[in-house]
């Protein structure tokens, strides 16, 4: 009980139930635009229902909550797939930069030159990481980088008159986006088993593979945390057969630097930039998901695109793209997470890349093989083969001797100061616990993670009752799941 870690808990109530009629937090500076009379129609019949606090209160409140909060700048955080990452500070200085955060993104070009520059420059590093010949960072999330995928693999394919391809193949260790998004451009989604050991069967994939096929989405390394050993013979048949080779970028933190998309013979590709390159990636986001295509599919990528004049030394947009599948979001996507993702690659470099995945990989095999000899855990799946960034633990044995669930552990973790990795998913797994733990870890990190689960794990089958009441060390404890599920209070009005 040693490793335990105790939250702060407050009484805390609603901003809302806070304050008094007058009292201000921020007084906003004197605008130098003109006003503009807004006609009846548009204006409001009563005031806005907005808590009236002052500044003091409002920072205590902020805080209180925050302290009754988990982060990674609080404790581990091994939230697999979805890769909570720390982002390092100098990061956010040059995000807060007022020459970008200030500059309205109506400028005309020639005013905008760095922001401009700051998204070309990305283009152009991706391109290098990922071996791609066309890049947009305009896409605002990955699933979004998914969706502009699928758009561009219809548009290819349209413009070649092959019309039939209607399809699209997803195996069941893709990450569960790939079928929405795929379903969303208009596909019917074709879900492929895998093998026993968790990687693509091919002789499924080769019996699949006709030519209605518009592409094939995987996630590689995989949501097991493998690196498809077949890759180089799954596109060769993808590509015989005439349809297209999507990767799902978000787990490049686990092979990039060591390999290129390309190299393994993918024409589309999305990345994850708030996971691989570090960004605040909390609560869904904010996210950036750009997407790289080979050079028979740069053509359809969307508008507008950064380029730049060598000869005039000058940045601007390219809108005058007659192929373009069109634009995907408002002005240039979100930039703040673009310039975050570029000081951190410039600030590691190619070598320094290598090494982040070097160590996350490290991290990633190290614990799954300390947990791993915990009491009532297996590592299901290619047990003898290690894994890259991230790993799948099961608790199922223990469940079956004890009655404590991946859930179970999960909140119990909290009592530790570690936030639960993604539990239930992939689907393949009985009681799946994703951990990934990032580069940022260290061994001392890992170790106490590993002895939360211990100990947990020892709770468990000595008295069962008492995990299935944690956490109790936390601002909230368990709520009730099934009332919550049944009769959800959406909302919560004021008292006052």
């Amino acid at each position: 009980m040693k490793n335990k870690r105790i939250q702060a808990k407050w009484n805390e109530k609603l901003i809302m139930d806070k304050g008094a009629p007058g009292r201000r937090a921020h007084i906003p500076m004197q605008l130098d635009i003109p006003s503009v009379e807004v006609p009846d129609k548009y204006k409001r019949i009563s005031p806005a229902k907005l808590p009236e606090v002052s500044e003091l209160e409002l920072v205590r409140h902020v805080v209180r909550l925050s302290q009754m909060n988990h982060g990674v700048d609080v404790g581990e955080y091994p939230l697999g797939s979805c890769t909570m990452k720390y982002n390092p500070k100098v990061n956010e200085r040059i995000a807060r930069f007022e020459q970008f955060t200030e500059l309205h993104p109506d400028t005309p070009d020639q005013f905008m030159q760095g922001s401009i520059q700051v998204i070309y420059e990305l283009q152009e590093a991706i391109k290098k990481i990922t071996g791609f010949t066309g890049v947009t960072v305009q896409p605002v999330a990955g699933a979004q980088g998914e969706y502009v995928g699928m758009l561009i693999a219809q548009a290819y394919h349209n413009e070649r008159k092959d019309n039939k391809r209607t399809t699209v193949l997803v195996p069941d260790s893709a990450h569960g986006t790939n079928p929405a998004s795929a379903a969303m451009a208009g596909y019917k989604v074709i879900e492929l088993p895998s093998t026993s050991e968790g990687f693509v069967d091919l002789e499924v994939l080769e019996a699949a593979l006709d030519d209605t096929v518009a592409a094939f989405m995987i996630t590689n390394p995989n949501t097991l945390g493998l690196f498809e050993p077949n890759i180089l013979k799954i596109s060769e048949l993808v590509h015989k057969a005439g349809a297209l080779m999507y990767l799902d970028g978000a787990n490049f933190n686990g092979i990039i630097g060591m390999v290129t998309a390309t190299s393994m013979g993918f024409d589309i590709m999305h990345l994850n930039l708030h996971k691989t390159f570090s960004s605040p990636h909390g609560g869904g986001g904010p996210g950036s998901g750009p997407v790289g295509v080979v050079d028979k599919l740069v053509k359809y990528l969307p508008s507008p695109m950064a380029v730049y004049d060598k000869e005039k030394d000058h940045y601007s947009f390219d809108f005058d793209l007659p192929h373009s599948i069109g634009r995907l979001h408002g002005y240039y996507g979100n930039f703040a997470v673009n310039l975050r993702s570029l000081a951190y690659i410039y600030r590691n470099g190619g070598e320094g890349l290598k090494k982040v995945c070097e160590a996350a990989v490290l991290n990633a095999n190290y614990l799954m093989e300390k947990v791993r000899e915990i009491k009532g855990f297996t590592v299901p799946k290619s047990e003898k083969v290690p894994r890259k960034h991230e790993f799948i633990a099961s608790p199922y044995r223990m469940m079956q001797e004890t009655g404590i669930s991946a859930n179970d552990i999960a909140k119990a973790m909290l009592d530790y100061g570690v936030h639960s990795p993604t539990i239930y998913f992939p689907l393949i797994v009985h009681e799946a616990m994703m951990f990934e733990p990032t580069e940022g870890e260290t061994r001392t990190n890992l170790d106490h993670m590993v002895l939360a689960l211990k100990e947990i794990s020892d709770l468990a089958y000595e008295d069962p009752d008492a995990v299935h009441r944690m956490p109790l060390l936390t601002g909230s404890s368990r709520l009730d799941e099934f009332s919550l599920a049944k009769n959800p209070v959406l909302s919560k009005k004021s008292k006052k």
